[in-house]
């Protein structure tokens, strides 16, 4: 492992790529498989890390018999499961022509066949199978409008299983009679299996009132045909229900345990994780954690171990400007708008899954230099900020951290390195 106190911004990469590594479906998924049943097997699923997971199944169990949707670009070679792609996080009609398809395949199954979904992250989008009276247009639009609202991932979610045919337990009750595995990747705060791509195989305990109050509490512009089809939505099959009792929904793999493989490679340092979690504004939080840095600073001494914050979750932006940005170079850069070039102190935050919002960027990372970075490359902090901007400010700097597609998500990466004051000039 890289020295944190001679190249910080190394030491702090390599922890990001670990934490990835720690949740490669490879690693993760065949723990979990029964052996392989004597009836038919038929493997879906749909996310970002999805493909990767089948990819695992199939190296396992040998070919398969399936059908997986996930991201544009997020493809993995299999042998006989069927990889489909479409759009994520808004939808398109490619999710919703293979969402279709997937309901199809489900269709007519007996009590002696055995299904496996594969679920992760992005799933949400990616299983677009709308209710009647509601078109992909609608859906396209209430989606791009909950992400430019600052809701929470758990609330958009609330409301996204009312407008579905297959969200909040409704792919279970399609798979009836057959037995139903479902391994989850999770990218929610608290891993709850209900919200993890609006759990289409999880039963439901919302109502219709909720999802409008959701509607109402972050201002979304719903069109009056939408908020007659949410009030006339019936409610998912509910947790009790008797569909579940041959279903069993099982997490893989979460954030909290990214985030303990990342701070066990972390020898040299004093760990703290702040939680695997956290939600909120990213630039509130980012503030919050510059704060926590500098005061942690201030107690430290040349004899002391550096201090390594680490936390897990999924911030959220409110979209004011008409930059590039997403929740955690946002952070990156409200952190290091608060520090203002504090020495010692350095920031990292990573989307796992290697798309920060909408950009094919995982995410950035920010020094004691990035004032004098942007200022030789005629760029503002606080400029990026004000447009929501941040991908295009540490574009210009050289900060940015591309991975390309990681086949999994759980979640944000923040790390921060306190160094004591002399320790760490660069």
């Amino acid at each position: 492992m890289t020295d944190p106190v001679n190249d910080p911004k190394q030491f702090l990469t390599s922890l990001f790529h670990a934490a990835v590594s720690a949740a490669d479906p490879m690693k993760v998924v065949a723990g979990h498989l029964p052996p392989r049943p004597k009836g038919r097997l038929l493997v879906i699923g749909a996310g970002k890390g999805s493909a990767r997971m089948a990819q695992a199944v199939e190296r396992h169990y040998g070919p398969c018999e399936g059908f997986v949707i996930t991201r544009y670009g997020y493809s993995c070679p299999t042998e006989r499961i069927e990889i489909v792609e479409a759009a994520h996080p808004v939808p398109d009609t490619a999710g919703e022509t293979h969402t279709r398809e997937l309901l199809n395949r489900i269709a007519g199954l007996s009590a002696d066949d055995t299904v496996i979904a594969l679920i992760s992250g992005g799933g949400s989008a990616l299983l677009c199978a709308p209710v009647e009276g509601v078109s992909l247009q609608d859906k396209m639009k209430v989606n791009a409008a909950l992400l430019a609202s600052g809701a929470p991932i758990s609330e958009m979610n609330k409301l996204r299983k009312r407008l579905s045919r297959v969200k909040g337990g409704k792919l279970a009750a399609a798979c009836m009679p057959a037995r139903l595995i479902t391994l989850m990747i999770s990218d929610v705060p608290g891993d709850d299996p209900a919200l993890i791509a609006s759990g289409p195989t999880v039963g439901d305990l919302g109502t219709a009132q909720e999802a409008l109050d959701i509607v109402d509490r972050w201002g979304i512009n719903l069109a009056p045909h939408l908020r007659h089809a949410i009030t006339a939505s019936a409610d998912g099959p509910r947790p009790e229900d008797a569909i579940f009792d041959r279903t069993e929904n099982h997490i893989i793999a979460a954030p909290s345990k990214s985030l303990k493989v990342a701070a066990g490679l972390a020898t040299t340092c004093d760990v703290r994780i702040l939680g695997d979690a956290l939600e909120g504004e990213a630039r509130d939080l980012a503030v919050a954690h510059a704060k926590l840095a500098l005061d942690i600073q201030s107690d430290l001494t040349k004899r002391d171990r550096p201090v390594l914050l680490l936390s897990g979750g999924e911030c959220t932006v409110t979209r004011q400007g008409d930059g590039i940005g997403g929740p955690n170079a946002e952070y990156v850069a409200a952190a290091a708008n608060a520090l203002n070039g504090s020495q010692g102190i350095h920031v990292l935050a990573c989307d796992t899954d290697g798309v920060d919002g909408a950009a094919e960027v995982a995410g950035a990372y920010a020094g004691p230099d990035t004032n004098a970075k942007a200022k030789a490359n005629g760029v503002s902090l606080p400029d990026a900020l004000a447009r929501n901007d941040a991908h295009s400010f540490f574009a210009a700097i050289g900060d940015q951290v591309i991975t390309g597609p990681t086949l999994t998500n759980v979640n944000d990466f923040r790390a921060i390195l306190v160094c004591a004051k002399g320790d760490s000039d660069r």
